[in-house]
């Protein structure tokens, strides 16, 4: 299923860092920053992690939830959240099925190859449940939220 710019977000239901479910449909009303990347603790991901953190104050303000999907295990992601003082929430995806209804797994290219794997890209859903905005291939970790913010700024005002 590709994601739509208009379309319904498809639903999903995950664990978090502590083990409880999350749902999508917990957040109707809010808009909602879901971000996919490859693993917990690495270069890039840190990257992009931090960026949310860092930007969190601002999003909070603006009425945002911000969601990173990967495939790492819950303690994994427990591990990650303290170690970078992440305020938002994580889910683990090893089964990849969210990642793949959100075109967030398949093939890549990487270091020249191609490759089966997890695509860095980020949803924006509205409060309506439906995709404001579609990231499906995230070049630059490190500014990636930055332009988030951006675009969510631009139309809150």
């Amino acid at each position: 299923m590709a994601i739509e710019v208009g379309k319904a977000a498809p639903a999903f239901k995950l664990k978090d860092a502590n083990n409880q479910v999350v749902e999508l449909k917990q957040f109707k009303g809010k808009d909602v920053v879901v971000y996919f990347y490859p693993r917990d603790n690495t270069p890039g991901c840190t990257k992009e992690a931090c960026g949310f953190r860092d930007h969190w104050d601002e999003l909070t303000k603006l009425g945002v939830v911000v969601i990173g999907i990967s495939p790492d295990s819950t303690e994994s992601h427990q591990r990650f959240a303290e170690e970078h003082k992440l305020p938002f929430i994580l889910l683990a995806d090893p089964d990849k099925k969210v990642m793949k209804a959100y075109g967030a797994y398949g093939e890549k290219m990487m270091y020249g190859k191609k490759t089966e794997g997890v695509i860095r890209s980020t949803v924006w859903i509205g409060p309506d449940g439906k995709v404001k905005k579609h990231w499906p291939k995230v070049a630059k970790a490190e500014t990636h939220p930055q332009a988030v913010l951006e675009a969510i700024r631009a139309e809150k005002g």
